[in-house]
C-alpha cells in the first residue's frame, strides 16, 4: 500500500472512530435523558407483561381447559392407566365426522377429481361428478386446486352461491356480493374488523346473545371491541326479546358506540330457531338504531321441531319493504362445517353482503386480499353444497337418500337428547328446535357449590370436569357461553352416532345421581 493510501486508511479509521465514540456519547446521554436502558441479551422480545392484552384475555372455552383435559386423558388410556370407562366422548364440539358422520358421496368424489384430475379420465364416478369436477378446474389457475384463486373466491363458485340463495329465497342476489371464507369463522372475523375504531373516545360495541357461540367474545376481545351481551329468553324456548335488547344496548351505551348486533340463528349454543315475526323485530330494532347485522345462519339446513322453520334475514329484510331492503346493511354467513355435510376440516364457507357502502365494501375485500384466499378444496366443497345433484342426474338419488338419512337422525337424537335430560332430577331442556346442541340448564346442591369455591372453580366448570373424570364424557360448561348469573348449563353436542348417544345418556343419569347424592 502506497503512503498516500496508508495516511488515508488511517486517517477514514480515525474518523470514523470519532463518529462512532460520539454516536455513542449522544445514545448514551439520549438514554440517561429519557430514562431508556438497552435491554438485557437474556429478555425476551415478548413477555406477560408487554404481549398484546387482548390475546391474553381473549378465551376459547370450546377448546379450553375442560378439552385439554380431555386430550391428556385420552392419552392415558392409550398407555394403559386404568379408568373407570373405556374411551372419551367428545360431546364438547360441532364437530359430525369425529362422531363417527359419514361423508357425503358426491362432496368426496368431487373433492377426489379435482385432488388427481386424472380421476375424471379413469374412474368409474358418476358423470356430473367428473362435469362438475372439471368446471372447478377450468375455472383455477393453471387449471389446478394447488393454485391461489381470487381473494374473494372462485367467480363460478360464488356465483352458484347466488344461485342457491336466490332459489332458498325467492329473491335476487348479486354473486359480486357473496365472499368466500375459511368457514363462517373468517368471513365473520373479517367483518368485525371494520368496526376497530374509537368514535368520540369511546370503543366500538357489538350486541351478542347470551348465552353465545364463544367465537364473537374471543374475537371482540381479540380485536378490542366492547361486548354488550342481551339475554334470551330460557322460559320462552331462547327467544329473543326486543325489551330486553333495549336494554342491553342502553346499558352498554354509557361505555362504547354500540354498532352492530349478532344473531344466531338456528341458534348455538341453544337449539332455538327464530321465528318470522321475531327476525322482523330485530331488523326493525337494527334499522331504529342504525346497527350493522351479523346474521350467523351456518345451521340453516338444521331444523326439527314440528312448526318451526328457517326464515334467513335476506329473505325478511327484502320482504319488508322501502326502508329496509335498501338500506339495513347485513352480513349473513354459511358454512360447509354444519349442515348435514358436517365437512368442518375443509374450511369452506360463504357470507353474502348486503347494502354496503361501495366503497366499504371494496376495502373490506382488500383486506380480505391480505390472507391470499380460502382454500381452494373447501371452496369446491362450498360449490357442492351450493349446487347439488339436480333431480334426474346420477348422483341425485345418492345425495337425497343421504341428506335425509343425516338430518333424520339427527332430529331422533334432538328429541331424544332434551327427553333424557328432562327426565333427570333437577334439569330442565327446552326443545332443540335446531341446530346441533342441547343447552340444558341444572340445579347443584350447596356442598357442590361449595366444592367449587374451593376448587377455585365455577359450579358448572367443577361438575363438568368430575363428569369428564368420571365417565369420559366432555361437555363445555354454559360460563363459557354465559348464562345468567345464579344458572347452571353445559352444552353438549347430539352428534354421537345413536348407539353411542344412547350409551352417553345412560352414563350421565348414573353420573348425576351419584354426583347429587355425594353432595346432597
Amino acid at each position: 500500500m502506497s503512503q498516500v493510501k496508508m495516511i488515508r486508511a488511517a486517517t477514514a479509521s480515525q474518523l470514523w472512530s470519532c463518529v462512532t465514540a460520539r454516536c455513542a456519547g449522544e445514545s448514551t446521554r439520549v438514554s440517561r435523558r429519557s430514562g431508556i436502558r438497552a435491554r438485557s441479551m437474556a429478555t425476551k422480545a415478548l413477555t406477560m407483561e408487554n404481549v398484546n392484552p387482548n390475546i391474553v384475555r381473549l378465551e376459547y372455552a370450546v377448546r379450553g381447559p375442560l378439552v385439554t383435559r380431555a386430550t391428556e386423558i385420552e392419552k392415558e388410556l392409550e398407555k394403559g392407566v386404568k379408568k373407570p370407562f373405556k374411551q372419551v366422548i367428545k360431546a364438547n364440539i360441532g364437530d359430525a365426522h369425529a362422531m363417527g358422520q359419514q361423508p357425503i358421496t358426491f362432496i368426496r368424489q368431487v373433492l377426489a377429481c379435482i385432488s388427481m384430475p386424472e380421476l375424471i379420465k379413469t374412474s368409474d364416478f358418476p358423470a356430473d361428478v367428473k362435469q362438475r369436477a372439471q368446471l372447478i378446474l377450468d375455472s383455477c389457475g393453471g387449471k389446478s386446486v394447488g393454485s391461489y384463486s381470487a381473494s374473494h373466491g372462485i367467480e363460478v363458485i360464488r356465483r352458484h352461491v347466488a344461485e342457491y340463495i336466490e332459489r332458498r329465497d325467492g329473491h335476487p342476489a348479486d354473486w359480486r356480493n357473496v365472499c368466500l371464507s375459511a368457514g363462517a369463522s373468517n368471513g365473520i372475523k373479517n367483518c368485525l374488523q371494520l368496526f376497530c375504531n374509537d368514535l368520540n373516545g369511546k370503543p366500538s360495541g357489538v350486541l351478542i346473545p347470551i348465552p353465545q357461540y364463544p367465537l364473537y367474545s374471543a374475537s371482540l376481545a381479540e380485536y378490542g371491541l366492547e361486548q354488550a351481551g342481551y339475554y334470551l329468553d330460557e322460559d320462552h324456548n331462547w327467544g329473543l326479546d326486543v325489551a330486553e335488547l333495549e336494554r342491553a344496548l342502553k346499558e352498554a351505551s354509557e361505555r362504547c358506540n354500540v354498532r352492530a348486533i349478532v344473531v344466531i340463528n338456528p341458534g348455538n349454543p341453544t337449539g332455538q330457531v327464530l321465528t318470522r315475526a321475531n327476525i322482523e323485530a330485530i331488523i326493525k330494532f337494527a334499522r331504529q338504531h342504525g346497527l350493522f347485522i351479523f346474521a350467523d345462519e351456518v345451521y340453516q339446513d338444521n331444523v326439527y321441531a314440528p312448526g318451526s322453520e328457517f326464515h334467513s334475514f335476506k329473505k325478511v329484510l327484502v320482504e319488508m319493504g322501502s326502508g329496509y331492503a335498501e338500506q339495513q346493511e347485513l352480513a349473513s354467513f354459511m358454512s360447509v362445517s354444519k349442515g348435514y355435510m358436517g365437512e368442518c376440516g375443509l374450511r369452506g364457507g360463504w357470507m353474502e353482503l348486503v347494502n354496503l357502502q361501495p366503497q366499504v365494501q371494496d376495502n373490506l375485500y382488500k383486506a380480505i386480499s391480505a390472507m391470499l384466499c380460502p382454500t381452494t378444496l373447501g371452496q369446491a366443497a362450498v360449490d357442492c353444497v351450493a349446487k347439488p345433484p339436480s333431480p334426474g342426474e346420477p348422483s341425485y338419488e345418492l345425495w337425497a337418500s343421504e341428506k335425509d338419512a343425516v338430518l333424520r337422525s339427527l332430529k331422533l337424537r334432538a328429541q331424544m337428547i332434551a327427553d333424557t335430560f328432562n327426565s333427570m332430577r333437577g334439569f330442565r331442556c327446552n326443545v332443540v328446535q335446531g341446530a346441533m346442541y342441547a343447552f340444558p340448564s341444572f340445579e347443584l346442591p350447596p356442598r357442590a357449590l361449595e366444592a367449587a369455591r374451593q376448587a377455585g372453580q365455577a359450579p358448572d366448570v367443577y361438575y363438568a370436569f368430575k363428569l369428564l373424570e368420571e365417565t369420559g364424557i366432555c361437555v363445555v360448561a354454559g360460563s363459557g357461553f354465559g348464562q345468567r348469573p345464579g344458572t347452571f348449563h353445559f352444552r353438549t353436542t347430539i352428534l354421537p352416532q345413536p348407539p353411542l348417544l344412547k350409551e352417553m345418556l345412560s352414563i350421565f343419569q348414573r353420573f348425576h345421581e351419584k354426583f347429587t347424592q355425594e353432595y346432597a
